[in-house]
């Protein structure tokens, strides 16, 4: 069965010092709302969504979550969406729902640009520029390593344009 995974990086959020705990500032917020909106316009809805711990990162899954009608009770949470994750632990863990068509990893970098060059390359580091809130489309055959088909890279600024026509 092919599994269709997006990440996607939480969206902007305060600093440490405005707030210890980095919630989605007010331009994050409506970042997430627009990055939901520009994939339901896709047609995409998940079968799955999976955030990191993290304040920012679980906003930002309930927020698209709300946008392209997944229940928030569904969201499952997991530390193999941390920031210093390991790669590989995160594909483990996808092991888990092999049966899962659509998955949604809300994260952080660097774990997103890992885990995309991760699945796509064995050879070397591909830099994706995961700027707050932008998504990226990998399918994989099985949750493994270097066997992934790269589909699309969003910016958060193509997700807005998308969602506003």
């Amino acid at each position: 069965l092919l599994m269709e995974i997006y990440l996607v990086r939480h969206g902007a959020a305060y600093t440490k010092e405005e707030d210890p705990e980095r919630h989605l500032n007010n331009d994050g917020v409506n970042q997430c709302h627009l990055t939901g909106r520009a994939l339901k316009k896709l047609d995409i809805t998940f079968d799955l969504i999976v955030s990191s711990p993290k304040v920012r990162a679980r906003q930002t899954a309930e927020i698209i979550a709300e946008e392209v009608g997944y229940s928030n009770n569904e969201i499952k949470v997991t530390e193999k969406l941390e920031p210093t994750a390991a790669p590989k632990d995160t594909i483990s863990y996808l092991k888990d729902f092999t049966d899962t068509k659509r998955i949604m990893l809300a994260g952080h970098l660097p774990l997103l640009g890992h885990l995309a060059s991760e699945l796509l390359s064995n050879t070397s580091q591909i830099s994706l520029n995961f700027e707050p809130g932008a998504v990226c489309q990998i399918n994989i055959e099985q949750p493994h390593s270097h066997t992934g088909d790269f589909r699309w890279f969003l910016s958060p600024e193509h997700l807005r344009i998308m969602a506003q026509a």
